[in-house]
């Protein structure tokens, strides 16, 4: 399973870096080759980090693959199997997150992953949207492409794991979802080995889903105008997006906690933002709508 995992999971980003190049059409992504050190016994691997910086389209945006083993710490250990001691590790996948300039352009976040730890392993990701304003045809458009997928391998696949998306991607201290939410899985097969190769029939699937998902919302908004105010809205919101990353996703512990390549890790964070005390938004406004959503999840197909 790693071999087929890791093969694929590359090919994967490959095509994903050639789609988002082409509706760019301006910059290219640059290559980052990295590898692991680890001062356990058991210790190595790397990947390679792909950043698109200044576009045509995307203020900046991160595809990175990697395939990393080593010693998971006790904690962390705990976390993910409820073993209480160090136990050996591997992880390979693909992540990604795409913050454009315009403000009418979501910004986007992907992951897709395979893990062994110990006895067990699993696969996990999803994709999902943070919108700074609410086009109700993009936010069907994008999870209509999700249940297609999902719905050719199980109909109970979409509906569990966009409630699954909801909850994860959640800051309880704002009382907001990130965003209109996707998909999110997790430890798929971790007590089911038997299905492990369905599993990753269905997480090859849904991640070669990511640009036909995605794509058609960039191109729709690609040429439109935006105003100075809305740019300020969209660097206000993008602080949302950083609070969430920096306490709450599951990723950025599991590579801080495993050390690994800081600045892989942390290229899922946007280059401006700002955060502004006790910020008011105008009642009835394009800004409040997208507000109220977030606070209140909706099932955007029915």
């Amino acid at each position: 399973m790693r071999k087929a995992a890791v093969q694929f999971f590359k090919a994967l980003q490959d095509s994903i870096c050639q789609s988002l190049e082409a509706v760019d059409s301006k910059e290219k992504f640059i290559e980052d080759l990295w590898s692991r050190e680890d001062s356990k016994v058991m210790h190595g691997g790397g990947g390679r980090s792909r950043i698109l910086k200044s576009g045509g389209v995307f203020e900046q945006g991160g595809v990175n693959f990697s395939e990393v083993f080593g010693t998971l710490p006790e904690t962390m250990s705990h976390k993910l199997t409820g073993n209480t001691e160090e136990q050996a590790f591997f992880a390979t996948g693909v992540s990604l997150v795409i913050h454009p300039f315009s403000p009418l352009i979501p910004t986007t976040h992907a992951n897709f992953r395979y893990l062994e730890v110990g006895e067990h392993a699993w696969f996990g990701g999803g994709m999902d949207l943070t919108p700074y304003y609410l086009f109700e045809e993009d936010a069907i458009h994008f999870h209509q492409a999700i249940k297609n997928t999902c719905d050719s391998f199980d109909p109970e696949y979409y509906p569990r794991f966009k409630k699954w998306c909801d909850e994860y991607f959640y800051l309880p201290h704002r009382g907001e979802t990130r965003g209109i939410g996707g998909l999110f899985f997790d430890y798929l097969g971790k007590d089911t080995p038997e299905a492990l190769p369905d599993i990753f029939s269905f997480t090859r699937a849904i991640g070669e889903t990511f640009t036909t998902a995605y794509i058609p919302i960039v191109e729709k908004h690609a040429l439109s105008k935006f105003t100075s105010q809305q740019r300020d809205f969209q660097l206000l919101r993008r602080g949302r997006y950083v609070e969430f990353n920096l306490l709450y996703d599951r990723g950025t512990q599991f590579g801080l906690h495993t050390g690994g390549r800081t600045e892989s890790i942390l290229m899922s964070l946007p280059p401006l933002v700002r955060w502004e005390y006790c910020a008011t938004i105008p009642p009835d406004s394009p800004e409040s709508e997208l507000i109220e959503r977030l606070k209140n999840p909706k099932d955007w197909i029915r």
